[in-house]
């Protein structure tokens, strides 16, 4: 090797000056033991590096190296895992004979070595590319021979330098480096982060118990910046990543910037392991605190014969409780199984806990508690009457299960599902049934479940576990024969966690819920003698295997007449109370309930309509406690007094739906609140024959407008229309309301009497409504939710409606007051409704006689 004179960090013995620190005795490692003279050892593969400050043996003061050139061409020593720094001696353990035959060489060329890391560890051959281009320049101060033919090596590191290029690489790596001058331009910045880094320093070892304090007296001790930085980053750095980024660092500024990043990061992971230690500490003395003091107070009591322990207690009251609960034979077993259990768990574990509650929901469970029925049917007759108004069907089902029931008590309840549009008291009629019965009442809504956990309950295994709502309800209501009310079926949902509806198909089937099995209990609770009633909307999306296990009671909309009734007998009187009012301070009169409902409600029931009420006894219970008499209104209220109270009317001017042009037609719709009168516009203009649909309407509909026009135009002369004129316009159909979906066959002749209307220029029929299916050969087949179509109609003042003739019967099972004042027109085709619709047409000829045979084939 040749020495380079003109090097000016060669002579500056400033800037080989190691910091002063006494050895420490296995004191900060970096990554490896210590070794006995108390040096920090790091494995690095083909060699162990260790470092710790350059001390003179006779003076402990630093090493100084004598001012000479530093060479520019180097023996590489290769280092796997470590870093080396200068200022801090090394000792290297060669292995293998090409590390010791490049100590022996750079021995034999001044005793020069290069320290340089490698970037794999793993990686044997020695490459340019696998080295970092920064490393420490160290000279051998000693080589000691050890028995097993390894060396050990003490270099002291001096400076910094930079791999220019690499001369050769085999067999051992030459390079050719420079020593770049480190930058410190002071101020301060500098001081400051030289100031904190000795606290990161002392805050470290005070937490971790593998540096000593000697680390941080020698940190203190250390003026140079630079040499701090390099001390903190080679004893307390654990990442050979970040300490080659320090290494590379020959501005001082930003490699204190980097040290103190890593020291503050280091220092709260410390703080937090060591908050998280305390805690755990803190809690296990606390548990064998208090598990000791637990055993020496129960001896001491059993020496006193004060109190039994707690086991001993447990076990009594359980004893007692499961012998109190009457079970049958399964669930006793089941609860002494446990029972035993709970002897043989401490009563520290968590599992105890579990045991206790597990037991608690058996003996809580009412297996031979039931309520004593009132089986007297005229009693519970006069109960439902007293309690609602109508819904006479529903009442005589009740009336002759209280019947059977009477003659066979051993005969299950049926499973009621009450279907109709909100409002109408479904849920209330629930109530009504369980106080006509003398039956306890409970109720669970089902809007919105998709668990099947729900319905079942969970395993014991999850924490947390619970019973179902059933199980769960069925113990609130503190007896095995209540009326259970399962709200809103058909608003059950299912996702990944299950199908709550299949948990339901075992519920409400009365061949098998007298053994239902929760998976929390896990033993078989008999659901017979529960009467089960369900409520929903509509059917639609409730699943067929579960509408099979369900006895379908439909509920109406209500009539106006039926409004008023239910208004001045049961929700005036309940306001009036509700607001702390008396007869004589509110009174509402046939009409002007009647103007409510007309003018401020569209329902089919009566909740919007309690809702207006609610408003007026508000308004009355203000004037009153103000004392204010005759500000608002007297007691009675008359129907023009409403729009100052309620605001104007909302629905008068919707209620007339009569056609006011040409293509405009009258419809009925059925919705999942109740029916609705729908308005059929058609407009044209000069085009090619296009046809548009408006109005958010489903695939069936769209598909019934389409046929509805391929007809017309198939049978225009018989209609007197020109089929050009379906070439020669474009078509518009719209559905007003055009927010609302909607879907469904039997708008198919109400969209065909609109286009004809227009093609004709002729007004429909006013007073008239109509809902049909329509084929493409013109026939008119029937429709469902008659009931809620005919109910809308009466509502809105239509007396005249068009119905298909396989409708007849539907019509017939009607109530006499829901059709009274209304007449039926009964069509089987498109000709038929065109009679009645368009004036013009009246005498059009009668649509040829079908063939017998084909009518029957069609029907079946």
């Amino acid at each position: 090797m040749t020495a380079d004179p003109s090097d000016p960090n060669g002579s500056d013995p400033k800037n080989s000056n190691p910091p002063a620190a006494p050895p420490s005795s296995g004191s900060g490692s970096m990554g490896g033991s210590g070794d006995d003279d108390g040096t920090a050892g790091i494995d690095v593969g083909s060699a162990v590096l260790t470092v710790r400050p350059m001390e003179d043996a006779k003076t402990g003061g630093p090493i100084v190296p004598a001012a000479e050139a530093s060479p520019t061409t180097l023996f590489i020593f290769p280092l796997k895992r470590a870093v080396p720094f200068p200022g801090l001696m090394m000792p290297v353990l060669a292995e293998g004979s090409r590390s010791k035959e490049i100590v022996e060489k750079a021995q034999a060329q001044g005793a020069y070595l290069g320290l340089l890391l490698q970037r794999d560890p793993e990686e044997e051959a020695f490459a340019a590319k696998a080295f970092y281009e920064v490393g420490v320049l160290a000279r051998i101060h000693k080589t000691i021979a050890l028995p097993n033919g390894n060396m050990t090596v003490i270099c002291g590191g001096m400076k910094r330098f930079r791999v220019e290029r690499f001369a050769r690489t085999s067999p051992y790596p030459i390079a050719k480096v420079t020593y770049p001058p480190e930058m410190n331009p002071g101020g301060p910045e500098v001081a400051a982060i030289a100031r904190n880094i000795p606290n990161l320093v002392k805050s470290i070892t005070s937490k971790d118990s593998a540096f000593g304090e000697e680390l941080s007296m020698a940190a203190l001790n250390i003026d140079n910046p630079g040499m701090l930085a390099d001390f903190a980053a080679a004893y307390f750095i654990r990442d050979p990543g970040e300490k080659q980024q320090v290494l590379e660092s020959f501005q001082v500024l930003e490699r204190l910037r980097l040290v103190h990043e890593w020291l503050t990061r280091d220092n709260e992971m410390l703080s937090l392991g060591k908050r998280l230690q305390d805690e755990i500490k803190e809690k296990i003395e606390r548990q064998q605190k208090q598990f000791f003091l637990r055993e020496q107070l129960k001896l001491i009591r059993r020496e006193l014969g004060e109190e039994k322990d707690r086991e001993s207690r447990d076990r009594e009251e359980y004893e007692k409780k499961i012998a109190e609960a009457k079970m049958p034979e399964a669930a006793l077993t089941k609860a002494m199984e446990e029972l035993n259990r709970l002897s043989v768990v401490p009563v520290e574990s968590s599992e105890y806990a579990v045991v206790r509650n597990y037991l608690d929901w058996l003996c809580a469970m009412p297996w031979s508690k039931s309520a004593e029925e009132q089986l007297d049917p005229d009693r519970a007759e006069k109960i439902l009457h007293e309690d609602h108004y109508g819904l006479d069907e529903v009442k005589d089902r009740i009336v002759e299960y209280i019947g059977v029931r009477k003659l066979r008590p051993d005969k299950p309840g049926p499973i009621l599902c009450l279907v109709g549009p909100p409002g109408v008291g479904k849920t209330s009629l629930g109530r009504s049934i369980a106080r006509a019965t003398n039956r306890p009442f409970v109720r669970t809504a089902l809007g919105g479940v998709r668990d099947e956990a729900e319905i079942r309950g969970h395993r014991r295994t999850y924490v947390g576990a619970l019973p179902g709502r059933i199980i769960q309800e069925l113990k609130n209501a503190k007896v095995n024969n209540p009326v259970f009310l399962l709200d809103e079926i058909d608003k059950l949902g299912s996702d990944f966690r299950g199908d709550p509806s299949s948990a339901l198909l075992e519920v409400l089937d009365p061949q098998q819920n007298s053994t239902f099995r929760d998976h929390y209990l896990d033993v078989a609770v008999d659901l017979s003698r529960v009467l089960f009633l369900t409520t929903a909307n509509y059917l639609d999306s409730v699943p067929g295997p579960l509408r099979d296990r369900l006895e379908i009671l439909e509920i109406p909309g209500y009539v106006t007449e039926e409004k008023v009734a239910i208004a001045r007998k049961y929700i005036v009187p309940r306001q009036v109370e509700a607001h702390g009012l008396t007869r004589k301070d509110l009174e509402l009169p046939p009409s002007t309930v009647r103007a409510i409902i007309e003018g401020y409600t569209r329902e089919a029931g009566v909740r919007t309509l309690e809702k207006r009420i609610e408003k007026l006894a508000r308004r009355r219970a203000l004037a009153k406690a103000r004392r204010r008499k005759g500000t608002l209104w007297d007691a009675f209220v008359k129907p023009d007094e409403l729009a100052p109270l309620l605001g104007p009317p909302k629905f008068l001017e919707d209620m007339d739906r009569s056609p006011k042009k040409p293509g405009v037609a009258v419809g009925l719709a059925w919705t999942p609140v109740g029916g609705d009168v729908l308005s059929i516009e058609a407009a044209r203009w000069r085009g090619k024959g296009a046809f548009h649909l408006t109005g958010q309407l489903g695939d069936v509909m769209n598909e019934s407008a389409r046929i509805a026009v391929a007809y017309l135009r198939a049978n225009a002369q018989m209609y007197g229309l020109n089929a050009e004129d379906f070439d020669q316009y474009d078509l518009h159909v719209h559905f007003p309301a055009g927010a609302t979906p909607k879907d469904g066959p039997s708008a198919g002749i109400t969209i065909a009497t609109a286009v004809l209307s227009l093609f004709r220029n002729e007004l429909m029929t006013r007073g008239l409504a109509m809902t049909g299916e329509l084929t493409l050969t013109g026939d008119v087949l029937p429709i469902g939710g008659v009931r809620e179509k005919v109910l809308v109609a009466k509502r809105f003042g239509i007396r005249r409606v068009v119905l298909p003739e396989l409708n007849r019967a539907d019509v017939k099972e009607l109530r006499p007051h829901l059709v009274k004042g209304m007449k039926f027109e009964y069509v089987k085709s498109f000709p038929d409704v065109a009679k009645l619709v368009l004036a013009s047409l009246r005498r059009l000829p009668a649509a040829p006689a079908k063939d017998p045979a084909g009518e029957r084939e069609r029907t079946a």
